[in-house]
């Protein structure tokens, strides 16, 4: 209809709620052709984090309207390794009983974690997926590859491994595995005892994007039908080249399968990892985040992946962190000491093992309360956030003033 046409046809004087009735009566003739004719104004269903400054949390869903009126909110969440470590330990038994490897019924031997916001959903956060897994002696999971970026987190003190693009990484406590998107991998576990880690994943936005998809037709060598990787390379290839920092080598390549910006270290050890935070526990640090380290592509310098940011950070005994929130997501592992997590109007109280979540827009601090040092790992969709210009973040100072933060 031209725009003279609709002038000609409007009525002066008709009432707005008259007038949505009008166009409420239309869209019920509509909803068969699938569209929709607008009855409200565009009302986000999130309120202004950054306008709450009297610390009950911004994030609050609006909950009205057609377009907040499914919107799903993750919520703080904690969980404590002596509620989910039985489990761990019955999963274990039930495969090591099997006549069937349980692997091949079930494709992982895990837990997965559920946010108590997003009504069932196997997600933590809007983008993140969370699988706490185990593997028994003599287990070997097929080489497969997929669409999401993902890292293993390791738990236990020794054994298992997993092979990234023909690297055997062997695990060992607080080392951190990355499989890129593109790149073939598969686990296994030829130690006496149990294995256990903490898988991450960007399975969430994926699916979101629908882009989420996996692969397990391993291209074997020809005549042979392993569904597992033959290493090409030995334990600690990639950290060999490039684990100095600041020196790249030239004489290889550093594309690691077919993903985009992509770390090709595939391997960081805990040991190293708490070396160096040990070597500037003397620092000043920073205020909201202690002796925070974030881990890079050696290459780049920017972050593991396009979508997940991960980090470690050390608080000292008795230290305490500022109040800080950010419009990404964290979630964080503990891998040694124990402490306080605040959240808004929750207080979540860690030990070893324990893992929690803390959503975006909330006002957060982390407290030690040990006598030795707390050393917290996170992965975070900062990196994401940055990437399409929606990373802010902001502190709360003594007297309560609210600060904007470096981006």
């Amino acid at each position: 209809m031209a725009a003279s046409a609709k002038a000609a046809t409007h009525k002066p004087g008709v009432a707005s709620t008259d007038t949505r009735a009008l166009l409420e009566e239309l869209n019920g003739e509509a909803a068969k052709f699938n569209f929709w004719l607008r009855t409200e104004l565009n009302t986000p269903s999130q309120r202004a984090w950054f306008t709450d400054t009297a610390g009950t949390g911004g994030g609050n869903l609006l909950k009205a309207g057609r377009v907040s009126a499914n919107q799903l909110k993750a919520l703080p969440c904690h969980w404590a390794w002596k509620d989910y470590g039985p489990y761990l330990e019955k999963i274990a038994k039930i495969a090591a009983d099997a006549t069937v490897p349980l692997y091949e019924l079930t494709d992982r031997q895990s837990i997965l974690l559920t946010n108590p916001g997003l009504g069932g959903r196997l997600q933590i956060t809007s983008t993140m997926r969370t699988a706490i897994s185990v593997y028994i002696p003599t287990d070997k999971a097929p080489a497969h590859i997929h669409s999401a970026n993902a890292s293993r987190t390791i738990l236990t003190d020794t054994g298992g491994y997993t092979n990234v693009e023909g690297e055997r990484c062997e695990c060992r406590r607080g080392d951190i595995i990355w499989t890129p998107n593109g790149t073939w991998h598969d686990h296994g576990n030829e130690s006496e005892t149990p294995v256990m880690w903490i898988d991450m994943l960007d399975w969430p936005l994926l699916e979101y994007l629908d882009a989420a998809w996996v692969d397990m037709d391993y291209p074997a060598a020809s005549g042979s039908n392993d569904t597992v990787q033959a290493a090409a390379h030995s334990d600690g290839y990639s950290t060999r080249l490039y684990g100095k920092g600041g020196m790249k080598p030239r004489f290889v390549s550093h594309q690691r399968g077919w993903g985009h910006s992509m770390t090709p270290m595939i391997h960081f050890r805990g040991e190293d990892i708490r070396a160096s935070l040990d070597a500037l526990r003397g620092e000043a640090g920073d205020p909201y985040e202690g002796i925070a380290m974030q881990f890079v592509n050696p290459v780049t310098g920017t972050s593991i992946y396009p979508t997940m940011d991960y980090g470690a950070q050390l608080l000292r005994p008795g230290e305490a962190t500022k109040q800080k929130r950010e419009t990404s997501n964290t979630f964080v592992i503990v891998m040694d000491g124990e402490g306080y997590t605040e959240v808004v109007d929750k207080r979540f109280t860690w030990k070893k093992n324990d893992v929690m979540v803390l959503p975006n827009f909330l006002w957060r601090r982390h407290v030690n309360t040990g006598k030795a040092d707390a050393v917290l790992y996170t992965v975070s969709d900062a990196a994401l956030m940055r990437s399409i210009g929606q990373y802010r973040a902001q502190g709360r100072q003594d007297d309560g003033t609210v600060v904007q933060l470096g981006v």
